[in-house]
């Protein structure tokens, strides 16, 4: 479904070259649950933006199902199947949650149908499906709406950029939940979360670790957890939300 080909990324900063991501390589199978962790600052989000065409990559090559999609456009990659949903969810004035979920629907959805999705995420829907998506809205509230309009669109490759960021404990679970809903409801389609937690490695089907703009290690979960946890690198790589 989607390969990374020796992708690379730089920045130019005081005069120098800076590498963010360095010859990375990695594919993501059909109807797969994929996690992507690591430590902060290791390349985790830019490998997300890469992929949704926020950010093209300086060296490389990205496909998906079967075409080039390094120089397309987000535009593109979403007619494409590409979803993306940010780490920082963006505000809408004058646009509110039903219109919001009809565009990412790409059809004329009702509002029984838009208070489903609502419902998924654990939203009372008809607090929510009249709301204008604007500062009124919590960081928690924005996440999951935003988490409704891609099970809206209902993507070939749902990208999650740390889902978890910003929502309490309750959305935690909330969201654990229906990420365990789109593993058993997907039809060929496959999730990307970049995440630190360990519940959502925990439901992952193959773990993918990026540390220094490298991967440092990708497998099976069954491989790759029992690696990540009980070490000093599980500091960083699987930090439980309840200690936050």
């Amino acid at each position: 479904m989607l390969e990374l080909k020796h992708v690379s990324y730089q920045v130019s900063e005081s005069n120098q070259q800076i590498d963010i991501l360095q010859d990375v390589s990695f594919s993501i199978p059909e109807a797969k649950f994929v996690v992507i962790t690591g430590p902060n600052g290791g390349g985790k989000s830019t490998i997300a933006r890469m992929i949704s065409g926020v950010a093209r990559p300086t060296g490389g090559q990205i496909i998906f199902d079967g075409t080039d999609i390094t120089d397309k456009s987000i535009t593109d990659r979403a007619l494409l199947g590409i979803g993306y949903a940010l780490q920082q969810p963006v505000r809408f004035k004058g646009l509110d949650v039903h219109d919001l979920l009809r565009i990412a629907s790409g059809r004329d959805l009702n509002i029984d149908e838009a208070c489903s999705f609502l419902s998924r995420v654990g939203l009372c829907a008809r607090d929510y499906v009249h709301r204008e998506v604007n500062a009124s809205l919590s960081g928690g509230e924005l996440k999951r709406i935003e988490i409704a309009t891609i099970l809206a669109r209902q993507p070939k490759l749902a990208v999650f950029d740390e889902p978890e960021a910003g929502i309490d404990l309750w959305s935690f679970q909330s969201l654990i939940h229906v990420f365990e809903q789109m593993r058993e409801e997907i039809e060929g389609g496959s999730i990307l979360v970049i995440s630190h937690q360990e519940r959502i490695l925990s439901i992952a089907d193959e773990i993918i670790v990026v540390s220094g703009g490298r991967i440092e290690k990708q497998g099976p979960r069954e491989e790759i957890l029992p690696q990540l946890i009980g070490t000093d690198s599980a500091v960083n790589n699987c930090t439980r939300l309840e200690g936050n």
